[in-house]
């Protein structure tokens, strides 16, 4: 036990109360590059000469070694279970594209910005000190926000406290679901093209993948295939509607057919519906709103899309809470929390009037007439899109071995860009006649692109 009448203790205490100043600090380490010179103070920068001479004889030989002479490479590291991922193919094509001076019809993101009173209510958020760590599972005005608008579009009624769960943007939805409800060794079943966090997501939760393939011209759901596949092993469906890349729409009888697999077989459904608001030709259904399927489903969604603000990285997943449980427990261990301020602009934005979203479907429904019209009168088969602001084409008119040459091609001999889908199947060789278009583009942009193909591509027929 301490006594404070101990004289030592006394002498000791006022050193070890009394900080040292930045400026004695200088004194005290004239040894120490601290990148400070006359006139000028910068943040302190701890250089390898700081190490004294005792301490450089103690490392060993190998670490005294010069940087800069040739050595052999070390081998990249990485866990088995993404070790068959590459680069991405959005980042492959985007470094090509800015290489070549190339329109980037590719990547799915607009080249235009969302509305000023979304922005408005991001910067009155961040002035009004919005700006510390949200709740772990959503700022409560974003989740009463997401279950208003989830009421609207299904006509289902969600706890926002304890049904919707806020992410950072769609894809870490997905991963937090998949982390949280899949077990290893759990059969999932995904619809071919895919996605490609999908199948990532899935190999580090150990899952086993079954595709089942939708094939041109309609991309229809094989439902015979479908009976087969799914099991009483099978523990998930992940399907995505609208549907990237192919922009089909699943029909409610195809929804139904899947909704009766779940219910015999006990079988749980993600279905990502990031592209929900941008359904043309047929309306969206969420198969969540079927009989039966609510208490069985993750719904997976998000901001970017519909409001052009992809950079935002505003998402949400909505499931009963048995399931909410899982997805906030690993949403809480992935990311935690999602931007504070970007949240409030987001409650905000699901609070537009329905005239923002028929102005949306109008404005794309312009920009895919006028890129679709360019692809059939440059020579390309151009298949139905009935959602989503994607276009998948047949591009062997052109003689190109795969996917993936043509879209090089394109890039460096026709100046526009363009993604191959071979990446979207667990079998590359299935999409290897097929490439994706964007029309998520102003139609300054869109016009240009076809210009270019037309000029350079154009087949007589």
């Amino acid at each position: 036990m301490l006594h404070s009448s101990s004289s030592s203790h006394k002498m000791l205490r006022p050193q070890l109360l009394k900080p040292l100043t930045f400026t004695q600090l200088l004194s005290n380490n004239k040894g120490v590059k601290l990148g400070i010179s006359a006139g000028k103070r910068r943040i302190p920068q701890i250089m390898a000469s700081s190490i004294s001479t005792t301490q450089q004889q103690q490392q060993p030989v190998s670490a005294q070694v010069d940087s800069s002479q040739n050595s052999a490479p070390r081998p990249l590291q990485i866990a088995k279970r993404l070790e068959k991922f590459k680069t991405t193919i959005f980042t492959q094509m985007s470094s090509l594209a800015i290489k070549h001076g190339a329109i980037n019809l590719g990547q799915g993101f607009p080249n235009f910005d969302g509305p000023e009173f979304v922005k408005e209510a991001a910067i009155e958020a961040i002035r009004a000190g919005k700006n510390q760590y949200a709740r772990g599972y959503g700022v409560p005005d974003l989740n009463s926000a997401v279950a208003d608008r989830f009421r609207l579009d299904t006509g289902l009624v969600v706890d926002p406290e304890k049904e919707v769960t806020v992410t950072s943007g769609c894809t870490e939805a997905i991963a937090a679901t998949i982390l949280g409800l899949i077990n290893p060794g759990d059969e999932v079943v995904v619809f071919a093209p895919f996605y490609d966090s999908y199948e990532a997501t899935l190999s580090m939760a150990g899952a086993k993948i079954k595709s089942i393939t939708l094939k041109p011209p309609n991309f229809s759901v094989p439902i015979d295939e479908l009976k087969s596949v799914v099991t009483k092993d099978t523990r998930a469906i992940l399907m995505n509607t609208p549907h990237n890349p192919t922009g089909k729409m699943f029909t409610r009888e195809e929804l139904e057919a899947i909704s009766l697999l779940c219910a015999e077989h006990d079988v749980l459904v993600f279905s990502d519906e990031v592209y929900d608001k941008l359904a043309f030709e047929m309306d969206h259904v969420s198969i969540a709103s079927l009989p039966g399927m609510y208490e069985r489903t993750v719904t997976l969604n998000s901001l970017g899309k519909t409001f052009s603000l992809t950079g935002w990285k505003i998402g949400w997943a909505i499931a009963p809470p048995h399931l909410t449980w899982g997805v906030r427990q690993a949403h809480a261990f992935l990311t935690f929390a999602t931007s504070t301020p970007m949240q409030h602009a987001a409650a905000a934005a699901l609070r537009a009037p329905e005239s923002y979203y028929e102005e949306l479907r109008r404005d794309y429904a312009a920009k895919k007439k006028i890129l679709v019209d360019g692809l059939e009168a440059v020579g390309f088969t151009v298949f139905p899109s009935s959602g989503t602001y994607f276009v998948v084409v047949d591009h062997t008119p052109f003689g190109m071995e795969n996917d993936v040459a043509f879209c090089e091609h394109l890039i460096k001999e026709v100046g526009v860009v363009a993604i191959p889908t071979s990446v979207f199947y667990l079998n590359p060789e299935e999409g290897k006649n097929l490439v994706r278009f964007t029309f998520c583009k102003d139609e300054e942009t869109l016009r240009s692109a076809v210009v270019r193909m037309k000029e350079k591509m154009l087949m007589k027929k």
